[in-house]
């Protein structure tokens, strides 16, 4: 396994209480992302969570792959090495070296089948980073 690219966070667990907690506090926009974060966590068996930088991040072991957040105009989906996913509907957004997110907004639905792709490649790509996968 190289970690040369992985973003590390020790302390994931298997259902982390505090990201439940997270979605109580409901202020609109956690719920256009609460079942993204139930997509996250039915990737498998080996997802784990936490919440990191104040927003629940999913990992495989203690190598996060993925996140979600809520911002007063729109939600996000974020990929921690989104850069290397295939996009082919284009819904990533961003341009920094690594990461890409997905923004969400209330009336204005996200491409359902391609955004479940996109979860589903990145958990494969954290799997093949971490020497698991193909």
């Amino acid at each position: 396994m190289t970690t040369d690219a992985l973003f590390l966070l020790p302390g994931a667990v298997r259902r982390d209480p505090a990201v439940d907690a997270w979605f109580v506090h409901d202020d609109g926009m956690r719920r256009l992302v609460q079942p993204w974060f139930g997509e996250l966590r039915a990737c498998g068996p080996d997802v784990r969570e936490l919440v990191h930088d104040g927003h629940p991040t999913a990992c495989v072991g203690d190598a996060a792959f993925a996140y979600v957040n809520a911002f007063s105009g729109h939600a996000s989906v974020g990929f921690f090495h989104g850069a290397a996913l295939e996009d082919p509907t284009g819904l990533l957004q961003g341009s920094g070296k690594r990461m890409r997110h997905v923004k969400l907004r209330w009336g204005q639905p996200p491409d359902a089948l391609a955004l479940k792709a996109l979860i589903a490649a990145a958990h494969c790509d954290i799997l093949r980073r971490l020497g698991r996968g193909a």
